[in-house]
């Protein structure tokens, strides 16, 4: 397993990271869980991400890692917990910080993230969201100089918002979700430029669009799900196509082409069985996609560059299942 420099943290991590959303009891069953979460560190995977709202993600995880002897790095967030959530309550902060250190058995968290900090109206996080300044930063700078966590991160899935915070140059490390794919790009013009400018780990989460490129859907391509735009549609074609004469399944196609992004430095997989880390797994391995493939997803990426008006975020679901079409934006 390739690993990289995590930008300005000085952390060496895998290319492929572990995203612990889905070994939460909602997806899984904890010995599976188990064993995904031990074969992804045996195989090299050193960066392990999760946070409170991904149910019991952080348990499940203490658990597991408790019978890995490898060293691991631990991702978690601050966000939704403990309930009612007060994100400018330093005592508040504090209770969650203690609750994770807890659950994940650990004396020390090395990357703390604020969960979504780039939505204005879910947390109220900033006293000022044009200076990016408040009490969870006051007390993320005294906890990193007491050791209790290493380095200061944010992850959200919006661009605009979340680079306007990025660039205030408060925090080492980013994951962005949902904005860096095959065929969604938005991070590349937003994201990547800021988070190099001020020397920040880059840590992508949903390759597979939580499920989009998971395999090849008829419902991609088909009138069924009518709420796709036409130009949409005919870009999954056009990917299918590519797939089917380069050879590459999609989902590896889809691993493989943002680690392909040199400002890239790892990637989160949401695996929750052993069989999807080794295929991740095997993915990474195979390094980069070959140049001329690249250029070819670029232009297919070009042919619908923004998301649609209206296009809903949880498409990997929706294509799976059209008729769970709830209306436009919908999840």
């Amino acid at each position: 397993m390739n690993s990289v420099v995590l930008g300005r943290t000085g952390l060496q991590v895998s290319q492929l990271a572990f995203g612990g959303l889905f070994v939460a009891s909602f997806a899984t069953d904890l010995e599976k869980a188990r064993r995904a979460v031990k074969d992804a560190v045996a195989l090299g995977v050193n960066y392990i991400d999760t946070a409170p709202g991904y149910g019991n993600s952080e348990e499940v995880l203490g658990q597991a890692l408790a019978e890995v002897k490898q060293p691991v790095i631990i991702s978690t967030k601050l966000g939704g917990r403990p309930q009612p959530f007060k994100p400018q309550d330093k005592d508040c902060l504090m209770q969650s910080v203690d609750e994770s250190l807890r659950l994940l058995g650990r004396g020390h968290i090395d990357i703390l993230m604020i969960h979504e900090p780039d939505r204005p109206g879910q947390y109220d996080w900033w006293t000022n969201w044009q200076e990016i300044n408040g009490p969870v930063l006051e007390l993320m700078e005294d906890l990193k100089k007491q050791g209790i966590i290493r380095h200061i991160g944010l992850g959200g899935t919006t661009v605009y918002e979340m680079a306007h915070v990025m660039d205030c140059g408060k925090f080492d490390v980013v994951l962005t979700a949902y904005n860096y794919s095959l065929l969604w790009r938005e991070a590349a013009d937003t994201i990547f430029p800021v988070a190099k400018k001020h020397n920040m780990g880059i840590i992508v989460g949903s390759p597979l669009q939580q499920g989009v490129f998971a395999r090849k859907f008829a419902g991609a391509v088909s009138e069924s799900t009518y709420w796709l735009s036409p130009a949409r549609r005919e870009q999954f074609r056009k990917l299918y196509a590519l797939a089917d004469e380069s050879g590459i399944s999609v989902p590896e196609m889809a691993m493989r082409f943002v680690i392909s992004n040199p400002v890239v430095h790892c990637v989160l997989m949401g695996s929750k069985s052993t069989e999807e880390v080794h295929a991740n797994a095997a993915a990474i391995d195979k390094g980069p996609l070959p140049q001329d493939l690249i250029h070819r997803l670029d232009e297919i990426a070009q042919s619908v560059p923004y998301r649609p008006c209206g296009e809903p975020l949880g498409l990997g679901w929706l294509i799976g299942n059209p008729s769970c079409y709830k209306g436009p934006g919908q999840a």
